[in-house]
This record gives structure tokens, C-alpha cells and sequence, in this order.
């Protein structure tokens, strides 16, 4: 029960250890081949070589073997069938579709079968569920349960080649005499022809005549220069660097973080670093993000119906959902319970109008009794609130379209040297984000735009080069933080990133002296203050500024309602720039309906690790275990201690069970020169663990601490835990957090639910669904306002934003595309599976359960069919359903083409069509419509599969 053994299995990184095994397997298929590894690499455990490359199964496209065959090789091998897959050691089957995760896998395969023959073999995405590549075969590899050996026993000793830097000899020196074995250290000494030192070369802009000078040196004496890059655009600005340069070079193809030189080999490697200024670190190939679609998609996936959720019905009101149940046929159908018991069966082409519940606070809500008029009268007083709030949100939108601020020129020579001294290659997404923003400050239009991106992934930077563009642009800049010490951080990043350049940047907060604050109030006054960083401190009337043009607010989530109104207020008619990591759902909802601009930031820094994440109970020995690891790897540990009262007396049990450390406390009832001192000792690397409040949870950067404990995890929100874990992991290091429960504690209900899906959400980028996990958790709040809290408590907060959105575009005059609510009604069609008899007569409609046999995904899929409003989105759905479930079978074939109809026929600005005796008769208004010539036009089609499209075919021309 020693609670280290299971620290060391849940922060055991899966996709870092199928890395490693690929690469062993790459090793043993191709010894010739060069390897770089690090020296506890080389000391590793590692399978026999004999054994690495045991094939336990091979698939190929066209290979006979049944689904049942290859779900019992699973079985035995201890994968777990689920609905979906979310890691590695599960398979799913859905229809002619077998999905599975083996552990030596980078992304999981997805099997297609044709009877008892595989038909396509596809990798695809955890994350969208959806295929990325196609694949003739696929090996599966034994797994070695026996490590035997170390790496170091794989190569041959006269093939090795050491490269060290002069920093490292010593540390080799005792790696040698402190090795397992004589035949290892032997193996360590390469032979005096292998060996060579390893030194950095940096190429600085301003010696670039030297750098040219030095490389005729080179290729006057015969050394061999390669350029490591990663694509052939970065070979031809190489080119135009030599310009008339007549050196030989050999171009790779690859990612290098930084060049290196060998003098005894005459070797010289540079990277895109030292030519360009900017790394190209490997380890982000293929991880491709979420983009402003799919956050859509992931926001709607987070309100899929489970039995037992309480739901909105848009007619009836609340209920609690209980499931899929069968209709009067046979049908499946949602199952809702209202008050009293009375049992609401909603048919599945009504679906759309089932929303789960989420309100305020997140308490149980008040079941509405069905047929009851309340229901109708709270949702009639919401609209009319919702419609109100709606204009107030326009009227400021309009003023600030209405009236012009600063537009800004294009960019100068200035600001392109300056973003080429950025010493990162910027992310996909970091780029847009950029220019969306330059390209808002460059319009007389004032600027409204929020930068949404996890914690550290560069939204620093979008908002240093917005303050630059503004002061090179002749306008002051403010920098709003929640905190002191978020403040000083941007003070010192913002410092050292203009360092090159006139520009005069203050820090306002509490910390400052009087003199110093005075000295800031005049330079702002008068122009001599170019960017003033503080906390809210700068929303005080006594602040004047020469010509203030921009405005950035970090972590804007943190800010009360009465600061944000003076933000309004006071700064409408200047740009603002927006910063959060975890953006309120209010922020998120208006930004997504298109009230804001937002830009988001989904794609982690090269070499950004998730940070491995575990729920622990409180133990003593665990906790100087986690300590005392970090700090053997010249580490540093947050220890998150929320109660002032009692943070002494955990600073000594720290103490007492780590004594080499050094632990200082900081919280914010501190006096200011205490907590800055504080500070600054743990920035600067002078303690070891910092044991504290939450004022660490607003963006201190310190890239070495990467262990965190948080003791009573379950009293935080699930915002607020995602927060504070990102403090850690942002050095390209393995991370760790550890969630710290009582021992006699089992957090039950919400604590249990919120600590689970900070678990579950460990892959970098999810703030997002965050964002959305916390809403459905803690509830609404009063996160729109308090006057419009009592209405999203009437109907719900996802149907109040949908009578939002609604509302915003009726109007801005827009025309709404509205779900289609044409009713369909066919005489041959059998809407379930008892229904369905074979009878050539009718046709079958359904999802069947061997196709789909988890009943939420049926939920999910009917509401997805159902809430489609255009013939573009049914076919989008197809697609979506083709590559997930395979093959149609006719069942499924014909509930798309139901509803293809429905919709075709919702934009002829029909209500209902109807298929009676082969007639074809379409309603408006609960009349008829006859042609000319007074009949119904007939289905001719003998085969009656064939009559759905036919119909289709037919409303189409009308």
C-alpha cells in the first residue's frame, strides 16, 4: 500500500512510452542508422533486442478475418470495449467498424469490414473521432513484459559516438564510475576516432559579415556544413543569406533545436536557430488542434443527454431525462419525467428540442408539472428580458461602430525587426491571432477583440506586439492584471522584450512607492510613459493619460462586474485587447455568436507536455516522495495550502518531512514588502517550495517549478484547479499535479465530478471544455448579469443563450436559419425494429442497435440528424457517420433521407409533408397545397426504397 508505487503508475505518461517503444523498434529494424540519445536514456531498462520486433498480428486491407475473430484477440489481451476510444487498451464496434487503441500505437486504428474481410484499415483522432490517414496494413507488436537489459547493450561500442559539451565531462566522469557495471562503462568510453566535443554556434543579426567570413573558412578547408530545417522555403532564405556565397552545404530536411560544431571531425550543423533566430523544436508534428469550428462542436458534445440529467423541453419545461424509451410501434423515443411522474415522449424528430438543464448554482431544480401554464409564462417573460439584454448589447456595439478611434498604419521596419527578434517560431494559431489583431488596430473602427489560449500558450506575445504597434504608432498603452504579481511579471517580460528600442514602461500597483507612483502619474500625463503595467489601480479617475490607444486586460475572468463596468465606461472608444486562458462562459457564448472577436489559441509551444495529473489522499509519505523528487532533478514545488489561519503549521510538517528544503510562504494578507520578497526569492530560484494561497494561480511564470500539490482540492472549483495546474509544465519537462483529498474524505457529488474531469481533460488546450465542464458543474451564476439570473433559472442556460442568439440576429436584421420544423409523415415507413417485419411494403427508418448499440451515442445521433437545418448539414452528418459507423445499413439510409426531406421541405416554406398511397401532398397553413391542375403529383417508382428519393427529387422541382 506504499502510495509511491501508485504515484509512479498514474504519472506513467502512455504517449511518451509509445514513443519509446516505437523508437526501439525503429532502432532494432535499422542498427545502421544514427541514434541520439540522453544519458539516462542510454542507462534505461530496456526488452532483449532479440524480442523487440516479435510481430504478434498483422492486418492488411483485403485480409480474411472476422470482427469476432479479431474482438477476441483483443479480449485476451485485456483491452476494454467502450462506446468510444479515449486511450490506448480499449476497442469499440460499431457496425461494420472496429476501432482500437494498441499501446505501441501513436493514434488508434479504425478497422472497416465488408462481411468477414477487411475492407480499409484508417488511423484517426482521439479527440474529433474522425480519420486522418489511410494505412494498407498495420503490425502489432508483442509487448516485452520482461526488461532485462539496458539500452546501452543494444549498440555496438565501436559505432558509438559521445558528443559532450565541456559542462557535461564532469557529470559523465561520475556517470562512469558510478555505472551498474564494468562492460557499461566500458561501453560508455568510445574509441579515440568516435569521439568529439560538441560546442554551440550562434549567429547574431549584427555579425552576419562575420558568419560569411567564417563559413568561406570552413569550405576553404574542406569542412563539411550541414543546415537542419524544416521545409525548403528556410533552404532558400539560407541561399539569399549567401547571396554570391559560393559554399557547399548540405540541406536535411528535419528539426534541430540548435546547431552544434565538431572541429575534430570538421563538422559544422546549424539549425534554422542560429541562422534565423528561431527554434524549430521537434515533438509537434501532427498535433493538430481544435479550430473555432470544432469549438463549436465541443461545446455542443458537452450537452449530450445521459439518463438522470434534468432537461429543458423548449415546449414543456423541465423534466429529468430517463432515457431511451419505446412509442406506441415500437419506436425509440427521449423519456422525460415531470412532476407528479407524468411521462413526456418526445419522438426522436423532436429531439432538437431537448437541451439539458444547467441553471443557477447548480442545485437540483424545480420539475415543472406537465401541461402546466408556468412553463409558458417563464419562458415568455425570458424572451422578453433575453430581447431586452440583447438591445443593450447592440446599442454598445453600434456606439463603437458608430464612432471612430486611432487606425493605425501598417506595419513598419520597426515592427518587422521587432517581430523577427522573437526567438520562438510562433504557433498556427498565434499567428492568426496577430493578425487578426494588427489588422483590427489598423481600422478607425475601435478594437474588441478577445485572444482566448490555454495558460502559456503565447497570448503574452499577441499582446506585446500590440503594444508595440500602438506606442511605435505614436499612443500610450495600459496593461491591466488581477494581481501584483502578475503585473511585475508582464513588467519584467515586457522590459526585457523591448529592451532594444525607446519605449518607457512603468509598473502601477500597490508595491510602489509614493514618489515612484507619482513619478508614473506625471510621465502618463505627459507622454513620457509610453506602457503603464499595473493592477486595477489603473481604473482610478485620477489617472490621466497624453493619448492613450490601447488596452490589455488579462485573465479577464478574475475582474468583478463593477471593474469591467468601469472598463466599458471609461474605455469604449479605444481598442481593447482581451486575455483568458479560461474564458467565462458569457465571454465564450457572445464571442461564438458572433457579439465579440475573438482569436484562439489551441496549439501548445514546441516540446509542451500535458501535465500528468493525479487524485490523491492526503498522505505524508507521498507528499516528501513528490517533493523530493522534483527537487533531485534541480526542480521547484508549489504547494497550494488555501487557509492563512493554518499555513504556518503546514509550512512545519513540510518541513519536518522534507528538511534539505527550503520553504518559504506567500499569501495575500501579507504586507506588500513581505510578499514581494517572497516572491522574488522563489522567481529567482533561492527556495525550493513555495506554500501558498491562490495569489499564485493568476500567471506567475517560473518554468522550473513543476510539481504541484493543491491540499483540498475538492473545495476548488474545476476553473480554478485547471488554472492552477497550468502553472506548471511550461519548460518542456514532464509536469506533475498532484490532488490532494483527506484520508477519511471521499468527495462525493460535485468535488467527485469536478476532480474527474480535471483528470480527464489532461491534454494541453482544453480550457474550453473546461470552461463549458465547470458551467454544467457549478451552474450558470450570475455570469450574465444579476438582472438575467432569475430567467436562466426559469429555462436553462443553454436555452437562454439559444433565445439570445436569437434575439441578437433578429435585430441586427439578420435572416435566421432556423431547424427545420417541417413535419414529415410517410405511410411505408417503419419507424423501429419491431415495426419492421420485411415487408417489401414499408420501408425501415431507424438507427439500429447493431449499429450503434450504446443508447446515449442513439441519443446523440438522433439529435445531431434532427437539429440539422440545411441539405449541407445532412450531408455533413453523412460524412461524419460514414467514417465513424462504417457502411449504412438501409434502416439508416432511409432516416437521412427522411430527413433530407424535412429539410428540403422546411425551404420550400412547407409545415408538413405527407406520403399517402403514393401521393405526394404538401401543407402551409394546416391547408393543402394542390398544383395546377388540382392533383397530387404520384411516386411512380415501383421499388418502395426508392420512393424517399424520389420524393426528394420531386419537392425539389417545386
Amino acid at each position: 500500500d506504499d502510495p509511491t508505487v501508485i504515484v509512479e503508475e498514474e504519472l506513467t505518461d502512455p504517449d511518451r512510452e509509445a514513443e519509446r517503444v516505437a523508437t526501439l523498434h525503429r532502432i532494432a529494424q535499422s542498427p545502421a542508422d544514427p541514434v541520439v540519445l540522453s544519458r539516462a536514456s542510454w542507462q534505461s531498462p530496456a526488452p532483449p533486442l532479440i524480442s523487440i520486433n516479435e510481430t504478434e498480428l498483422t492486418l492488411h486491407v483485403g485480409q480474411g478475418i472476422s470482427p469476432e475473430e479479431l474482438i477476441a484477440w483483443l479480449t485476451e489481451r485485456s483491452f476494454d470495449e467502450h462506446p468510444q476510444i479515449f486511450q490506448r487498451g480499449q476497442f469499440a464496434r460499431r457496425g461494420g467498424i472496429l476501432d482500437f487503441f494498441p499501446a505501441q500505437l501513436s493514434h488508434p486504428i479504425r478497422i472497416e469490414f465488408f462481411g468477414d474481410e477487411i475492407e480499409s484499415i484508417r488511423e484517426f483522432s482521439v479527440e474529433t473521432q474522425t480519420t486522418t490517414r489511410k494505412l494498407e496494413s498495420v503490425e502489432i507488436r508483442k509487448e516485452s513484459e520482461i526488461f532485462g537489459d539496458l539500452l546501452s547493450s543494444w549498440l555496438n561500442p565501436n559505432d558509438l559516438i559521445i558528443a559532450l559539451d565541456e559542462d557535461d565531462r564532469e557529470i559523465a566522469d561520475v556517470l562512469i564510475s558510478d555505472g551498474p557495471n564494468e562492460d557499461w562503462s566500458a561501453d560508455l568510453h568510445p574509441s579515440p576516432a568516435a569521439g568529439f566535443e560538441a560546442g554551440d554556434f550562434v549567429v547574431a543579426e549584427s555579425s552576419r559579415s562575420l558568419f560569411l567570413v567564417q563559413l568561406n573558412e570552413w569550405s576553404r578547408e574542406d569542412w563539411q556544413i550541414g543546415l537542419v530545417a524544416p521545409s525548403k522555403a528556410e533552404r532558400h532564405r539560407f541561399l539569399e543569406i549567401l547571396e554570391r556565397n559560393e559554399t557547399e552545404f548540405t540541406f536535411i530536411e528535419g528539426r534541430l533545436a540548435k546547431g552544434f560544431v565538431a572541429p575534430n571531425q570538421k563538422l559544422v550543423v546549424l539549425s534554422t536557430l542560429e541562422i534565423f533566430g528561431r527554434q524549430h523544436l521537434p515533438g509537434t508534428r501532427g498535433k493538430e488542434k481544435l479550430s473555432h469550428q470544432r469549438h463549436a462542436a465541443a461545446i455542443a458534445g458537452v450537452h449530450e443527454l445521459n439518463e438522470g440529467d434534468f432537461v429543458v423541453h423548449a415546449d414543456y419545461g423541465i423534466g429529468e431525462f430517463i432515457g431511451l424509451v419505446e412509442g406506441e410501434e415500437g419506436q425509440e423515443e427521449l423519456g422525460i419525467e415531470y412532476q407528479d411522474g407524468a411521462t413526456l415522449h418526445v419522438p426522436i424528430d423532436q429531439s432538437h428540442l431537448v437541451a439539458r438543464y444547467v441553471g443557477i448554482g447548480g442545485g437540483k431544480p424545480r420539475q415543472n408539472k406537465l401541461g402546466d401554464k408556468k412553463w409558458k409564462k417563464a419562458r415568455i417573460t425570458a424572451e422578453a428580458a433575453v430581447m431586452d439584454y440583447a438591445a443593450q448589447l447592440l446599442r454598445l456595439q453600434a456606439e463603437r461602430d458608430a464612432k471612430s478611434g486611432h487606425g493605425h498604419a501598417p506595419d513598419g521596419q520597426w515592427m518587422q525587426e521587432f517581430e523577427a527578434s522573437f526567438p520562438f517560431t510562433e504557433t498556427p494559431d498565434q499567428r492568426r491571432a496577430i493578425e487578426d489583431t494588427k489588422i483590427d488596430m489598423e481600422s478607425p473602427r475601435p478594437m474588441d477583440r478577445l485572444i482566448c489560449g490555454d495558460v502559456g500558450f503565447g497570448k503574452t506575445e499577441v499582446a506585446i506586439r500590440a503594444a508595440f504597434k500602438a506606442v511605435t504608432g505614436g499612443t500610450q498603452v495600459a496593461i491591466l492584471a488581477p494581481t501584483t504579481v502578475l503585473a511585475q511579471q508582464h513588467w519584467r517580460t515586457f522590459k526585457a522584450r523591448m529592451s532594444d528600442y525607446p519605449i518607457e514602461i512603468k509598473l502601477l500597483t500597490r508595491l510602489q512607492t509614493p514618489a515612484e507612483i507619482r513619478e508614473t502619474l506625471e510621465g502618463l500625463r505627459d507622454g513620457k510613459v509610453d506602457i503603464v503595467i499595473g493592477t486595477h489601480r489603473l481604473l482610478s479617475t485620477g489617472i490621466e493619460y497624453q493619448k492613450i490607444g490601447l488596452l490589455v486586460v488579462d485573465e479577464e475572468q478574475r475582474f468583478g462586474v463593477r471593474h469591467k463596468e468601469i472598463l466599458k465606461e471609461r474605455f469604449r472608444l479605444i481598442d481593447v485587447l482581451t486575455l483568458s486562458a479560461t474564458p467565462i462562459p458569457r465571454t465564450l457564448y457572445l464571442s461564438l455568436m458572433g457579439a465579440r472577436d475573438m482569436s484562439t489559441i489551441d496549439t501548445p509551444p514546441p516540446n509542451r507536455l500535458p501535465v500528468q495529473t493525479s487524485i490523491c489522499a492526503y498522505d505524508e509519505r507521498l507528499i516528501r516522495n513528490a517533493i523530493r523528487r522534483e527537487l533531485t532533478r534541480g526542480g521547484q514545488v508549489f504547494f497550494l495550502h488555501n487557509r492563512v489561519a493554518t499555513i504556518v503549521g503546514m509550512k512545519e510538517r513540510i518541513q519536518s518531512l522534507v528538511p534539505e528544503a527550503k520553504v518559504i510562504i506567500g499569501h495575500g494578507q501579507m504586507d506588500r514588502e513581505n510578499l514581494e520578497l517572497v516572491m522574488h526569492q522563489f522567481v529567482e530560484g533561492k527556495a525550493d517550495v513555495l506554500l501558498a494561497t491562490t495569489i499564485i494561480e493568476s500567471g506567475i511564470d517560473i518554468p522550473n517549478a513543476n510539481t504541484i500539490l493543491i491540499d483540498r482540492a475538492d473545495r476548488f472549483g474545476l476553473a480554478d484547479l485547471y488554472q492552477l495546474r497550468g502553472r506548471v509544465g511550461r519548460a518542456g519537462r514532464r509536469a506533475y499535479a498532484l490532488l490532494l483529498l483527506p484520508g477519511d474524505l471521499i468527495a462525493g457529488g460535485d468535488a467527485r465530478k469536478r476532480l474527474s474531469a480535471i483528470k480527464q481533460y489532461t491534454e494541453l488546450g482544453s480550457g474550453f471544455k473546461i470552461a463549458m465542464r465547470d458551467l454544467e458543474i457549478r451552474g450558470a451564476g450570475s455570469l450574465l448579469g444579476t438582472k438575467q439570473s432569475g430567467h436562466i433559472t426559469a429555462v436553462g442556460f443553454e436555452l437562454y443563450c439559444q433565445l439570445l442568439q436569437q434575439s441578437v440576429e433578429h435585430l441586427q436584421g439578420k435572416r435566421t436559419i432556423k431547424r427545420a420544423d417541417t413535419q414529415v409523415r410517410i405511410d411505408f415507413i417503419a419507424y423501429s425494429e419491431s415495426a419492421w417485419t420485411g415487408d417489401t411494403t414499408k420501408v425501415p427508418a431507424f438507427f439500429p442497435r447493431t449499429f450503434g448499440p450504446d443508447p446515449e451515442m442513439r441519443v446523440a445521433a438522433y439529435r445531431q440528424l434532427a437539429s440539422a437545418r440545411t441539405e449541407k448539414e445532412i450531408k455533413a452528418i453523412e460524412k461524419d457517420w460514414r467514417d465513424r459507423f462504417g457502411r449504412f445499413p438501409d434502416p439508416v439510409k432511409n432516416l437521412i433521407e427522411t430527413n433530407r426531406l424535412r429539410v428540403v421541405g422546411s425551404s420550400k416554406g412547407v409545415q408538413m409533408v405527407e406520403i399517402s398511397k403514393d401521393r405526394l401532398m404538401l401543407q402551409r397553413n394546416g391547408d393543402y397545397i394542390l398544383p395546377p391542375g388540382g392533383k397530387f403529383p404520384r411516386l411512380s417508382s415501383r421499388c418502395t426504397k426508392d420512393k424517399l428519393s424520389q420524393a426528394v427529387q420531386l419537392l425539389r422541382t417545386l
